[in-house]
């Protein structure tokens, strides 16, 4: 079997990871995070969001973090972009890469953004354009992908109408997303072909959540379909809203471990990457969700 010999991955730890987050992280922690993550290794980070802070009161620091960072040639910083307010507000922070998210689950579109599907693609059409127009790169999100908290199971038909959708808008790449961590590996390779119908596997990543403790194997189904870019979040950041007590992202420590214990290159050093999921796990007061951090850092102890 034939895998890839490197593999990109971004880490959404600063955004996705702590978005959900009840205590306010002041901006110097994310930032520490982000130079953290940078000095690991990381090429592609995922800074924050540039939402309502009603909703999202954890992200309203957004224009500060940006221009906090020190920035190191060859890292790509991207941010979340909701609608064209969010857009005209981010632009300013000079973001590289902006990302714009479509359920492929109608109810769970009507509860998240309340909106249909296709009503919130074309909210995202000015966005797409407008980014474009300067040079930023779009990226697309489509979440609930094998899975929705309401609808149960998503049909793979539906992933490649949002993929087809995201496509005529002008978004350059999608994450096939597993928001609430329900896949397994078959319905995951099922969902990614869907997305594969309408784009290249160059412009094609995984996005999972560990609920169930599939994330692993559902990268690995992935990997032996020629996937080479996936999100992970340093030290499993991240809640998932939708499932009491679950874990969220998989942990980029366990994604990295995997990887070059395939003999996969990342460019990542899993020593400074484990330096910097402690770092904010520490700020957190809680254990890194991460086991091979959990793993590692006891080896260390000993």
């Amino acid at each position: 079997m034939k895998y890839p010999s490197r593999v990109k991955i971004v880490d959404v730890g600063p955004r996705d990871g702590l978005q959900n987050e009840k205590a306010q992280v002041p901006a110097a922690v994310k930032i520490e995070l982000v130079h953290r993550l940078q000095d690991a290794g990381l090429t592609e980070i995922e800074v924050t969001s540039f939402v309502s802070p009603k909703w999202v009161p954890q992200m309203a620091d957004a224009a500060e973090v940006m221009a906090g960072i020190t920035r190191k040639p060859g890292v790509r910083y991207s941010v979340l972009t909701p609608n064209m307010k969010g857009f005209e507000a981010a632009v300013l922070s000079k973001p590289d890469e902006i990302v714009v998210f479509a359920a492929a689950s109608e109810a769970f579109s009507q509860r998240n953004i309340n909106c249909s599907i296709a009503e919130s693609i074309e909210r995202f059409r000015p966005v797409a354009e407008a980014a474009r127009a300067q040079n930023i790169y779009v990226r697309g999100a489509i979440s609930c992908a094998v899975g929705c908290p309401y609808e149960g199971e998503i049909a793979p038909e539906r992933v490649a109408m949002v993929a087809r959708l995201l496509k005529g808008i002008g978004v350059q790449h999608i994450g096939v997303a597993d928001t609430i961590g329900v896949g397994t590996p078959v319905k995951v390779q099922r969902a990614m072909e869907a997305a594969l119908q309408h784009y290249d596997i160059n412009d094609v990543s995984g996005h999972f959540h560990d609920t169930y403790g599939q994330a692993l194997g559902n990268t690995l189904v992935c990997l032996q379909m020629g996937i080479w870019q996936y999100d992970a979040s340093s030290a499993g950041l991240g809640g998932c809203p939708y499932a009491k007590g679950a874990t969220g992202n998989v942990a980029t420590e366990d994604v990295v471990y995997l990887l070059h214990g395939m003999g996969i290159e990342t460019g990542i050093d899993l020593d400074k990457l484990i330096d910097a999921g402690k770092f904010i796990s520490d700020y957190l007061e809680r254990k890194p969700n991460s086991r091979a951090a959990t793993a590692l850092l006891n080896k260390r102890a000993g």
